[in-house]
């Protein structure tokens, strides 16, 4: 009954609403989605992205319509706990890739990879074959570095559901994955579109994946900035604005339940 709870509700963190829940139950929404003949698309945020959904109404609005809006980051596990929210911890792209691969074995999910560069996403679907025999891959696809057309974009569509895909994995980078989501769903006849960021070059060997000590403390952001400060630092300026707006929204928090406890002559005074 507890996980039901946590799955049912959103939990805002600076105006997104999360879903902040495990693995388990996230593959089981998707299962949930498959037998109603439901199609949704799932971003993973952090808190780089939750800012960019401060500065950018495309971005909030493809999160705001996402049917899972899952915490990456460490940053956003702590917002939860200084925000009071039950949490069951981080839920990453590449872990949930690996993890739903695995599951989805059994279920007889197919699999579309989007994004990354043609040797990227034919490297990454051989060693996820590799790695989960029977893994079922409906096929790749590696868009231009540009604008596409109307009816490039339409030509596409039509690839992608031809292969009747289960899971379409979108490797774009945010914010364009999410918007890229949210522009083609009803249009993509998948159950699930899932914006995974860099999990496309790790898992293909492209770029090294944080090791597994420091991802299990929450060390991702750091190895990154080593690996590539040029391109992290920016992002990771981030970081410390995020903490200032959650600590802003804990107080908030505070005095309102301060202001509903004083009897209404105060309140109104107040």
């Amino acid at each position: 009954m507890k996980v039901q709870a946590l799955q049912a509700r959103k939990y805002g963190i600076l105006r997104i609403g999360f879903d902040l829940i495990a693995y388990n139950v996230v593959m089981e929404t998707i299962e949930r989605w498959r037998a109603n003949g439901e199609s949704h698309y799932i971003t993973i945020t952090n808190p780089h992205s939750v800012i960019l959904c401060h500065r950018d109404e495309q971005m909030r609005e493809a999160t705001a319509g996402a049917g899972l809006t899952l915490p990456d980051g460490v940053g956003i596990i702590l917002a939860a706990k200084l925000l009071g929210y039950p949490h069951r911890g981080r839920v990453t792209g590449p872990t949930l890739m690996l993890k739903l691969c695995d599951w989805g074995r059994a279920k007889g999910l197919k699999h579309f990879f989007y994004g990354g560069s043609p040797d990227v996403a034919e490297t990454l679907t051989e060693k996820l074959k590799r790695s989960y025999p029977g893994l079922t891959v409906a096929g790749t696809y590696h868009p231009p570095f540009r604008e596409l057309t109307p009816v490039e974009d339409a030509e596409i569509v039509r690839q992608i559901n031809d292969t009747e895909p289960d899971i379409v994995w979108v490797g774009l980078g945010a914010p364009k994955q999410e918007k890229w989501m949210a522009e083609h769903l009803g249009r993509i006849q998948a159950t699930a579109m899932i914006g995974v960021g860099a999990a496309f070059d790790f898992h293909s060997g492209n770029v090294k994946w944080t090791p597994a000590w420091a991802r299990r403390f929450g060390l991702e952001w750091a190895y990154r900035l080593i690996q590539n400060p040029k391109r992290m630092w920016c992002r990771n300026l981030d970081s410390p604005l995020f903490l200032i707006k959650v600590i802003q929204q804990r107080l908030s928090m505070i005095l309102r339940s301060k202001t509903k406890t004083l009897p209404s002559s105060q309140r109104d005074r107040s």
